[in-house]
């Protein structure tokens, strides 16, 4: 069951124009940000990647422009609408498929992805999740196939300036304050993972944490 402390899983209008909020949202600068970022992932043409979180798909079809025909995306999602407008926005393409499960349950998937990949979902789970979801992706990748985790890098939300902390806390859920004071490589470690490295984005409140599996 999802956490009640937890706002990643989008429904009703905020899933249907999710994609033209955050570009509302972002002034414009959404899609820009997350192309820098994909092409910052270093995706090479055939690389089979797993997108956990999959949404509306735009991600997927930017991860796929550098994969290629020979690549393939595999997305998980729970969300009915974004899951439509993914599965949409895809149709054209034979190498991107979606699963409508969750992340954190059992994938029965061995070693059949180069990347893994998520976006701002991973702190919007409860600590004993995020451990499934690393075993999960830690037994899904090759060896040597690296785990890319985009979200809130870690800060000291308490020395902020105040209408940064209520903007982020009304946004946000209790898990986010959470996630940004906790040690992400750590328990990465702790699962598997090794030869970790960061880019950072929007000031440094944002960053592409990778890890990669022996």
């Amino acid at each position: 069951m999802p956490s009640t402390r937890t706002k990643v899983e989008v429904k009703g209008l905020e899933a249907r124009h999710y994609d033209r909020l955050m570009d509302i949202l972002t002034l414009g600068k959404y899609e820009g940000m997350i192309k820098q970022i994909i092409g910052d992932m270093g995706i090479r043409s055939g690389d089979a990647i797993v997108d956990l979180g999959s949404g509306t798909g735009r991600n997927d079809c930017m991860m796929l422009e550098h994969a290629g025909p020979e690549g393939r995306i595999l997305g998980f999602d729970i969300g009915e609408e974004m899951m439509a407008q993914a599965v949409e926005r895809c149709k054209d393409y034979p190498n991107v498929s979606f699963v409508f499960q969750r992340i954190e349950e059992p994938w029965n998937i061995q070693g059949e992805f180069d990347k893994a990949f998520m976006s701002f979902v991973l702190h919007g789970f409860e600590n004993y999740d995020k451990e499934k979801i690393m075993d999960n992706v830690y037994q899904a990748l090759r060896p040597g196939g690296e785990f890319f985790v985009l979200d809130y890098n870690e800060f000291d939300l308490g020395a902020q300036f105040f209408l940064f902390r209520w903007i982020f806390k009304k946004a946000e859920c209790p898990l986010a304050s959470e996630f940004v004071a906790m040690d992400l490589k750590k328990m990465l470690s702790q699962h598997g993972f090794v030869d970790f490295d960061t880019k950072t984005y929007v000031g440094g409140y944002v960053r592409l944490l990778r890890a990669r599996k022996p």
